[in-house]
């Protein structure tokens, strides 16, 4: 499909998903749900994508809702269930790394679509901001989860009571973010990882998959799957192209395979 609210390219095994509506901070309305949901999905089935970039033009990365395109025939709860709760679990189901760069403010649904992602880069200048409380509403889009998790349930409780706008720098402090780049350096911290990562085997997936349901599982729900993520790991190209590069002495070429 054409898009007209944000932007998809793939280079270099890089699948880049820019939200695009930087009048708006980027955010959310029927349109960019849609498209972005479609762009995940695109992302996922796409074998030339081995790393996902979501990332927001202008100066913002995402300010979560726009209230003003609210469709009063739409309860809440609903819209949520429809576009909020779909990309999310795509977001973590997809078997492939997917870096948030955070470039400007991020709030409300915004601030948890950087924190569903596996790795968060933030300029010097970005935000983060549990915003709901501001509006009379509640965390969704996996705050609930996220960030009691990250942060521990005081600290979470803080954030979502109050509103407060989290600097990058101490969104670092607390664990939020990976790393904090700054501005003039921002787009090359996020290609440099995003390359790395699309250079990488084919178990990048697994373990995702692996650290996504420690989250949750007991011990011995883990090791199993740690056994099966080995043996099905063990089995691609990628893996006996690193015993030979190991035994010839040189630097593996995986290729996703």
């Amino acid at each position: 499909m054409a898009y007209e609210s944000l932007l998809y390219d793939v280079a270099d095994g890089v699948g880049t998903i820019t939200l695009n509506r930087p009048d708006k901070l980027n955010s959310f309305n029927a349109t960019l749900h849609k498209e972005f949901i479609d762009a995940l999905r695109k992302a996922e089935r796409d074998q030339a994508v081995r790393c996902v970039v979501i990332t927001g033009a202008g100066r913002g990365f995402c300010a979560g809702q726009d209230l003003a395109a609210v469709d009063g025939k739409i309860a809440i709860g609903d819209m949520v269930r429809k576009y909020y709760n779909v990309w999310v679990m795509q977001i973590r189901s997809l078997p492939k790394p997917v870096i948030a760069a955070v470039n400007g403010v991020a709030a409300g649904a915004g601030c948890s679509l950087a924190l569903a992602c596996d790795l968060v880069i933030m300029s010097e200048k970005a935000a983060f901001m549990q915003a709901f409380v501001k509006v009379g509403l509640v965390p969704d889009s996996g705050a609930s989860y996220f960030l009691p998790r990250l942060i521990g349930y005081h600290k979470a409780m803080e954030l979502a009571l109050f509103g407060d706008k989290v600097s990058a720098q101490q969104a670092a402090q607390l664990g939020l973010c990976n790393r904090v780049a700054p501005e003039a350096e921002f787009t090359q911290a996020v290609s440099e990882w995003a390359n790395r990562l699309a250079r990488g085997p084919r178990s990048m997936g697994w373990i995702k998959r692996q650290f996504t349901r420690g989250l949750e599982q007991g011990l011995d729900e883990i090791l199993a799957l740690e056994a099966y993520g080995q043996e099905a790991a063990g089995a691609t190209a990628d893996a006996k192209e690193a015993i030979s590069a190991f035994l010839e002495k040189r630097e593996a070429n995986f290729t996703g395979r």
